[in-house]
């Protein structure tokens, strides 16, 4: 006679099927302590629910959001840098603002590391009391002036703007290209060569001064929120006390680019996640076949592989954070996580446009828009090609560019 055990029993667990609630699935946001927990999470939930529906329209029209300044400045995005937080917790703010939307990133990127950030460093009491109150509320805005139409990669050797001081007065004269926010802002930090001394140093020059002329670069495949501009320095002159005193020569650029560098990889990690979530969303709602593309193997192998990218990048990030809150970041520890990074972007925003079909070669499905943005990333805050040569010279002891 055998036993029924039926009943008795205990069934094996039915396999979980819910989707995963939240893409940080390595829970890296648990490292922080829980007042910045609770404000990354209620920055991304603004810029979850207000940022990201509104900005794809200011894309495809290459339209500034002027009016979403204000909210930004609200959640603390004019003044991350300002803040005393940890920098993972301003990483992990960066990311969040690059999955929203990257033109609004490059705006919180830009305008912390390079305009609030650098004022802070290196500008003086004057210069601080003056810009530091109307930048962090957004009130104000800034440029960040280097890059000239000649000069990129070499810009440290090759800059030509120069600097002249004339009695009380430095005359700038020059020419920049792709300056972010060139056209609107109220001041341009200008990096410029002193005739005297031959060093490059920093200066703020408002844009309203005669001399300065500034026209929108046009056409963009990405990054089209954000109005680059080619800048024309006609003997523009400017107070002498608006040269920033702790910018004296290059390696002062050289060092605040290095953490605007680190920031590139923390878009990178944002950027991915974005992609993550539009491919994630579409392949649950979109039905082929009788049945979501989610069911798919040929969908879910891609869309793993964007997460496990994106998280590749967010545990290199997280340890670039941990050198920074050390002081132990060098250039090589930034290029590697911009070069790393911006490729990884690349494989993922290619296998999300993939996923979408033929809906991801239109802006609506904002799958291609992440897409073109990621190709200038790739390319800007010091191209994938250097970046990975700077790598090189650091694990190799010979440089491959002078």
């Amino acid at each position: 006679m055998t036993t029924d055990l039926r009943g008795l029993t205990p069934a094996p667990p039915e396999p979980e099927h819910l989707p995963y609630p939240d893409a940080d699935v390595l829970d890296v946001a648990s490292l922080l302590d829980p007042a910045e927990r609770r404000s990354l999470e209620a920055i991304r939930a603004y810029l979850h629910d207000v940022v990201r529906p509104l900005a794809i329209d200011y894309w495809n029209r290459e339209e500034f959001p002027f009016e979403l300044l204000p909210g930004l400045a609200e959640v603390g995005l004019g003044e991350i840098e300002l803040g005393g937080t940890s920098r993972l917790y301003r990483g992990l703010v960066y990311a969040e603002t690059s999955r929203a939307d990257v033109s609004i990133s490059a705006l919180v990127g830009i305008h912390n590391e390079l305009i609030v950030g650098m004022l802070s460093e290196l500008g003086s009491p004057e210069q601080r009391e003056r810009w530091l109150p109307r930048l962090r509320r957004f009130e104000a805005l800034g440029a960040f002036a280097l890059t000239e139409p000649d000069h990129g990669s070499d810009v440290a050797g090759g800059l030509e703007t120069t600097a002249r001081r004339d009695g009380g007065e430095w005359v700038i004269s020059g020419r920049k290209r792709w300056a972010g926010l060139g056209t609107i802002a109220d001041v341009a930090l200008v990096w410029a060569r002193d005739a005297a001394d031959n060093q490059i140093k920093a200066f703020l020059v408002e844009t309203d001064r005669p001399g300065y002329r500034a026209q929108k670069i046009p056409h963009k495949i990405g990054l089209r929120i954000i109005p680059n501009a080619d800048i024309e320095l006609d003997e523009v002159r400017i107070p002498a006390s608006n040269h920033l005193p702790g910018a004296t020569d290059f390696s002062t650029a050289n060092r605040m680019l290095r953490s605007s560098r680190a920031w590139v990889g923390w878009q990178a990690v944002g950027v991915q996640l974005a992609a993550f979530d539009v491919a994630r969303e579409y392949s649950l709602e979109r039905r082929q076949f009788g049945r979501p593309l989610a069911g798919f193997q040929l969908i879910q192998q891609p869309l793993s592989e964007i997460l496990g990218n994106a998280q590749a990048s967010l545990g290199m990030m997280v340890q670039v954070a941990r050198l920074q809150e050390e002081g132990r970041l060098e250039m090589l520890h930034a290029a590697m996580g911009k070069a790393t990074g911006t490729r990884l972007v690349r494989e993922s925003v290619a296998k999300a446009r993939g996923i979408l079909g033929g809906n991801g070669v239109t802006s609506e499905y904002h799958a291609a828009k992440i897409f073109g943005d990621a190709e200038i990333m790739y390319t800007y805050e010091g191209t994938y090609e250097i970046n990975s040569l700077i790598v090189g010279r650091a694990v190799t002891g010979v440089s491959a560019f002078r």
